[in-house]
C-alpha cells in the first residue's frame, strides 16, 4: 500500500506499509519562516535511531541506523529496503553505525562514505572508522577502511562523527574526546580532533602536521569535545562544525587548519555536578572562539548548510537538529561568517531531531530518535 501524505492535523491512525508503520497524518502540518509557507510531512517510521542520511537520487534516501544497519528508503512511497554486506559495528552507548555521505564524484566513482564504531580490543569501547564502499543492487562491495582512528578509551561516548567534502578532493570527519578530556589537546591521537584526508584515504601533503613525525598527519584541527555536525560551504570555501558542550557551551565553529578550539582548557559550559566552570574560563590566547554558543545546551545532532532554491529564505543558512531542546535550529550568517539571527522551529513536534539531508529538489529531510523521517517542502507543491 502506498500512503500519500495530506495536509491535516494530528490523527492517531496508523497503516502498515512494507514493514513500516506510517501515520496517515501528523501535526503540525505547516510552518512559516522568512515569509515562506512550509509543509511538514512524515515520510516513514522505522525501528531504531536513523543516525545518518544521504540522497542517492531524488527518490532514494540512504539511511544508517545506529544499531548497525543501512537501508534505502523510497521517499515517494515509504518503502524501505535493508542493504546487505554491511560491516559489523560496536553498537554500545553512543556508538554504532554513524554517518553516510555520497562522494562528490558519485556519478563517476560510485563511492559511498561511512563512519562507524569498530570493536578493536576487549578492554576498550571501540574506535571511530572512516570507510567507503560501492553499492551494487542491494549489496555493498569493495569495502575500504580509510582510517581506523587512534581513539580507543574505556568510555562508550563521544565518537563524533559527521562527514563533509570540500571541492578540492578532500573528505573531513570528526571524532569526540571519547570521554577523556585531555585527549582533545593531545595530537598523538585522533580523539577530540577533525581529520582531513584525500578521497582515497591518503594524507594530503598540505595538512598542517605532516612535517612533524611525532604527530598524526591526518589531523586538521584540535580541541573539540564532540563534533556531531559538519558542513562545507562551497560558495565561500569554508568548513563549519557544531559540537556538544557539557552543561551549556554547545558551539558552532568555523574550522581552520591547525586551529585549537580549546576543549577542555576553555569552555562556555559548566560541570555536570555543579555551577563550576570547565577549565580556565572562556578565553585563552592561541585558542579559537566559537562563532555561536548555546547556553543552555540544545544538544546538536547534525549540521547542514542549505544551498537549494526550493526554500529561498534559507539559502546560505546553517540548520541543525536539536536533541535535548527538541527543535530545528536555524542560523543566519553574514558573508563574513558572523551570526545575524537564530530561529527555533518545530518545537511543538517535540522530537529529538538527529540527521538532516537536502534532497535534489531542495527539500529538507530530517530524522528523529523515535525513528521518524520527515520532510519540509514549500506548501502548495503539487505532486
Amino acid at each position: 500500500m502506498i500512503i500519500k501524505m495530506k495536509h491535516c492535523f494530528r490523527i492517531l491512525v496508523f497503516v502498515i506499509c512494507g514493514g513500516l508503520i506510517l501515520p496517515v497524518c501528523s501535526a503540525p502540518s505547516e510552518i512559516q519562516s522568512e515569509g515562506m509557507r512550509l509543509r511538514l510531512e512524515q515520510v516513514a517510521e522505522i525501528a531504531g535511531i536513523p543516525w545518518g542520511m544521504s540522497f542517492l537520487s531524488a527518490g532514494q534516501l540512504l539511511l544508517t541506523v545506529r544499531s548497525g544497519t543501512v537501508s534505502l528508503l523510497d521517499v515517494n512511497n515509504g518503502r524501505l529496503s535493508q542493504l546487505k554486506n554491511v560491516p559489523g559495528v560496536l553498537a554500545q552507548g553512543q556508538g554504532g553505525m554513524l554517518d553516510v555521505a555520497i562522494s562528490p564524484n558519485y556519478k563517476k566513482d560510485g563511492w559511498i562514505y561511512f563512519t562507524y564504531v569498530k570493536d578493536v580490543d576487549i578492554d576498550t569501547e571501540g574506535v571511530t572508522v572512516l570507510a567507503r564502499a560501492k553499492l551494487a543492487g542491494d549489496t555493498f562491495e569493495g569495502w575500504q577502511a580509510l582510517l581506523i582512528t587512534k581513539s580507543e578509551t574505556e568510555k562508550s561516548h563521544h565518537f563524533g562523527s559527521r562527514i563533509a567534502f570540500d571541492t578540492q578532493g578532500h573528505v573531513f570527519f570528526g571524532v569526540g574526546d571519547r570521554g577523556v578530556r585531555k585527549n582533545a589537546q593531545d595530537l598523538t591521537n585522533h580523539a577530540g580532533a577533525i581529520m582531513r584526508l584525500n578521497l582515497d584515504g591518503s594524507v594530503p601533503s598540505d595538512n598542517p602536521f605532516t612535517k612533524n613525525k611525532t604527530l598524526l598527519p591526518e589531523v586538521w584541527s584540535v580541541g573539540h569535545r564532540n563534533p556531531q555536525g559538519m558542513a562545507y560551504d562551497i560558495e565561500n570555501q569554508r568548513l563549519w562544525s557544531i559540537e556538544h558542550g557539557p552543561r551549556g557551551g554547545d558551539e558552532i565553529n568555523l574550522i581552520k587548519p591547525a586551529a585549537n578550539y580549546g576543549w577542555p582548557v576553555i569552555s562556555y559550559g559548566k560541570e555536570y555536578w555543579g555551577p563550576v566552570a570547565v577549565g580556565e574560563g572562556t578565553h585563552r590566547e592561541g585558542m579559537e572562539q566559537p562563532v555561536k554558543v548555546y547556553v543552555p545546551s540544545i544538544a546538536p545532532g547534525s549540521l547542514l548548510l542549505y544551498s537549494g532554491d526550493a526554500l529561498p529564505g534559507w539559502k546560505g543558512n546553517l540548520l541543525s537538529g536539536a536533541l535535548k531542546l527538541r527543535h530545528l535550529n536555524r542560523i543566519v550568517l553574514s558573508k563574513q561568517g558572523e551570526v545575524i539571527k537564530e530561529e527555533r522551529l518545530l518545537e511543538e513536534l517535540d522530537e529529538r531531531i538527529r540527521a538532516l539531508a537536502q534532497s535534489p529538489q531542495g527539500w529538507l529531510y530530517f530524522s528523529t530518535d523515535s525513528g521518524k523521517i520527515y520532510r519540509l517542502r514549500p506548501a502548495g507543491v503539487i505532486d
